[in-house]
């Protein structure tokens, strides 16, 4: 019904930059919020931040001051800007979407990308 692919992930020193892209595509309706969610290695799966469709943003204490998230809503795209990335900010990435989907009777339901890498060497 959802599908949900991001790109932009990869290999990068420490104190560079990367941009992660999300794209929401199918029966959507209406989105009520996109958000990044990482995952490291034997580590549970944490909130980086989200954003919902008004335009509010929620932030990990971890990341503020150095992430941004941005939506393009003509695109269904939420993006993850990270800047002064760190070595413990290693993880896969995923991209979370909480929507609407159906045109006559619309559903709430949530959806999760496959994931994206996104390693930092020191």
């Amino acid at each position: 019904q959802v599908q949900l692919v991001e790109s932009g992930g990869g290999l990068v020193q420490a104190g560079g930059s990367l941009r992660l892209s999300c794209a929401a595509s199918g029966s959507i309706f209406s989105i009520n919020a996109m958000g990044w969610y990482r995952q490291a290695p034997g580590k549970q799966r944490e909130l980086v931040a989200t954003i919902t469709t008004p335009g509010r943003t929620n932030y990990a204490d971890s990341v503020k001051g150095r992430f941004t998230i941005s939506t393009d809503n003509a695109k269904n795209t939420v993006y993850l800007q990270m800047n002064s990335l760190k070595p413990q900010d290693t993880a896969v990435y995923y991209c979370n979407a909480d929507v609407y989907v159906g045109r006559f009777l619309p559903t709430q339901g949530e959806y999760w990308g496959q994931g994206t890498q996104v390693t930092v060497s020191s």
